[in-house]
């Protein structure tokens, strides 16, 4: 009799701590997203600052445009990477089930985010007065890439291209990712 009172405790105490452990996976979850949407929040707000300045080169400022780059760089690549890192069982989540799936493309997206985040950040380094007709693109330049196009590897190359370029190659890397990765 001691005994089944003894299994029944157990019992009872091995369910409550499995109905603990996975409130505290969901909500792990749940924290995953929220910080991953900060994340894409944050640099949604940091390219919108960056698109200031190109539509009105007057109000650049040097310190601010590189904050708005470094924003992208710090929550892009690896960073983004390890966000989704494991499907994420989540109403909140707008993340599509292929990221596990197609795991080197999306970081393939994520780390050429980044870099197009540096580059307009030694842009800004290189700019630290006016916004420079350098950092501009020319009149009918091709702006190449597209929404699954090809995207820039050679960091030289990179570097050497107008910041308004990479920029608007950033743009499309965002594109791209929200076209294959994301759901409505």
């Amino acid at each position: 009799m001691r005994l089944t009172a003894d299994a029944n405790k157990f019992g009872l105490l091995a369910f409550v701590a499995a109905v603990l452990m996975t409130a505290a996976m969901s909500s792990a979850a749940g924290d995953v997203v929220a910080i991953r949407q900060a994340d894409m929040k944050a640099m949604a707000a940091a390219a919108k600052t960056i698109s200031g300045m190109f539509k009105d080169p007057t109000t650049y400022k040097a310190n601010e445009f590189k904050w708005a780059a470094d924003t992208i760089r710090d929550r892009s690549g690896g960073v983004l990477s390890a966000h989704f890192a494991s499907e994420a069982d989540s109403r909140q989540s707008k993340a599509g089930p292929n990221i596990v799936k197609e795991r080197d493309r999306f970081d393939r997206i994520a780390n050429d985010l980044r870099d197009y985040a540096v580059a307009l950040d030694a842009a800004a380094q290189n700019n630290p007065g006016p916004m420079s007709a350098s950092m501009r693109m020319k009149p009918g330049e091709a702006m190449g890439g597209g929404p699954l196009g090809t995207h820039v590897r050679n960091e030289q190359q990179l570097l050497a291209m107008p910041a308004e370029h990479a920029f608007h190659l950033m743009l499309q890397t965002c594109t791209t990712c929200h076209a294959k990765f994301r759901m409505e």
